[in-house]
């Protein structure tokens, strides 16, 4: 069990120092190419603070673990909503800007609401699942939500500049490289051993994927929204959190339902229904008190409701 815990943290460490070696080198390469800052900004940095989920959900999916897929992204939804935002609010009040309030919140509301009618199949008599006609759904709108970006980005040419970097060419490719074998590897470190703990403790891979592998594969967004806060840049602490929402449902598990078709257990509902119940708190929030910022009061509701909800996954397995 304790060889198993080490292993995972192994794991998450390889996924989130592969993560960054590869942003690094495919952005510099990338430069050297004279590929645009906005590019960059939209696949490589963008698919970088993604990466972990991805990589394990790749693994989970290829092993057949649909509880791993689907806990470790609408956990790490939560955990991202809740914890992190509810970290740096509790740091800093956050403003938000408008677009945000009005375009971006209420598009990872809407993510939420149509992974919950695709997975439980309500259009159709059919068992509950991801189908790789659902994936496509998902893939499709995440391609809708890219050029959403893209055209906010092209309105405000200085949201996204990639700084250059002077590395040789062995350097980059040894960070390109490595970066992968990092991912790949922590990838199937923590998918293994995750499994291999749910069996151990005798509970469900759906709640150590809810929780543990969750929480694991959001340290980049957890280390990227407290820096953003502490140097009082709310636009990145909460943009960053909103759109990894967003990426999360329609990239990641659009392309885990591509490599297999996923069963759906129908208990993560209710982790669908808190995640909703979070996002409308938080564009509600925009209007209470003062407008659009999250204080710190409503920051403390976040994450004390994550407790809250932590401990009631918890019971209901004992």
């Amino acid at each position: 069990m304790i060889l198993q815990l080490i292993l995972l943290a192994v794991g998450l460490v390889l996924l989130v120092k592969g993560a960054d070696w590869l942003v690094d080198g495919a952005s510099v390469l990338a430069k050297k190419n004279n590929v645009s800052d906005l590019a960059i900004g939209l696949t490589i940095v963008a698919f970088g603070t993604s990466a972990p989920e991805l990589v394990v959900n790749a693994v989970a999916a290829s092993g057949n673990y649909p509880d791993i897929v689907f806990g470790n992204i609408i956990g790490s939804n939560n955990f991202n909503l809740f914890v992190i935002l509810g970290i740096a609010g509790l740091i800093v009040p956050l403003s938000v800007q408008s677009s945000t309030v009005w375009k971006e919140i209420p598009f990872s509301l809407l993510a939420a609401i149509i992974l919950f009618f695709l997975a439980n199949n309500y259009f159709l008599a059919q068992s509950e699942e991801l189908s790789r006609y659902d994936a496509i759904i998902l893939l499709v709108l995440f391609c809708a939500f890219l050029y959403y970006v893209a055209t906010q980005l092209k309105s405000d040419p200085e949201a996204e500049v990639v700084a250059a970097k002077d590395y040789s060419t062995l350097k980059i490719w040894g960070l390109i490289i490595i970066g992968l074998a990092g991912l790949v590897g922590g990838g199937k470190l923590v998918v293994d051993n995750a499994v291999a703990m749910a069996q151990s403790l005798g509970v469900s891979e759906k709640i150590i994927g809810l929780t543990i592998v969750a929480a694991g594969t959001s340290l980049p967004e957890l280390a990227t929204s407290v820096v953003a806060a502490m140097k009082r840049n709310a636009d990145i602490a909460i943009g960053n959190i909103v759109g990894s929402n967003i990426f999360n449902i329609l990239l990641i598990l659009g392309a885990s339902g591509l490599i297999r078709p996923l069963a759906y257990t129908t208990s993560f509902n209710t982790d669908i229904y808190i995640l909703c119940i979070g996002t409308i708190f938080l564009f509600m929030a925009m209007f209470i008190g003062k407008k659009h910022r999250l204080d710190r009061w409503q920051a403390f509701v976040l994450l004390s409701s994550y407790l809250l909800y932590t401990g009631y996954l918890v019971g209901m397995e004992s």
